[in-house]
């Protein structure tokens, strides 16, 4: 829980009494790898820091599982549209390795808007990272050719290729298995 007060400190100091709060409303949850944190269909009630562990967030096309997001240590996690809307989401969130995540419900999380103003900063500077961490993913899947999107990858979070299997990182890429294979070989 210190590592999360410790990240949420870093965006902007946290009064004596939001920590207080938080200590006393905050819980933990620990996932085994290939437990589901959300399933689709269902509404993602809570949102998460990972203190330890990986998990991915994806969706179904035509019988296949997409991936759309990869977390790690350190990282907030929620299905964002079915968080904010409080609506069935249209993804799954699964453990890729035994985690420890620290949560709160939404209603919870609106509570301490309304009573801490400060952490209506911190949650806009939170939201402004993933927002822009998406854009760049996104830049790249619709407008860069294989190689140059596994080199992104490579660039941004290269512990992932040691972390997540290739058929999950082909998935999350927009390509094969057998083009993610040809690519690592080249890179």
């Amino acid at each position: 829980m210190e590592q999360l007060l410790n990240y949420l400190s870093a965006i902007h100091p946290l009064s004596d009494g939001l920590k207080e709060h938080l200590r006393s409303i905050l819980k933990t949850r620990e996932l085994h790898k290939k437990d589901f944190l959300l399933r689709a269909g269902h509404t993602c009630r809570h949102i998460c820091f990972i203190e330890k562990g990986l998990l991915r967030c994806f969706y179904l096309k035509d019988d296949l599982e997409v991936s759309s997001w990869f977390m790690k240590e350190g990282d907030v996690i929620i299905s964002v549209e079915s968080f904010y809307q409080q609506k069935a989401s249209y993804e799954s969130i699964q453990a890729l390795e035994d985690c420890v995540l620290h949560y709160i419900d939404y209603n919870e999380l609106q509570n301490i808007y309304r009573r801490f103003p400060e952490f209506n900063f911190i949650g806009r500077v939170i939201t402004e990272k993933y927002y822009g961490l998406s854009e760049k993913r996104l830049y790249a899947i619709r407008m860069q050719r294989s190689q140059e999107r596994y080199d992104f990858l490579m660039k941004n979070d290269s512990e992932l290729v040691l972390r997540v299997p290739a058929k999950y990182l082909a998935s999350y890429l927009g390509i094969t298995e057998v083009t993610m294979s040809k690519v690592k070989a080249r890179a």
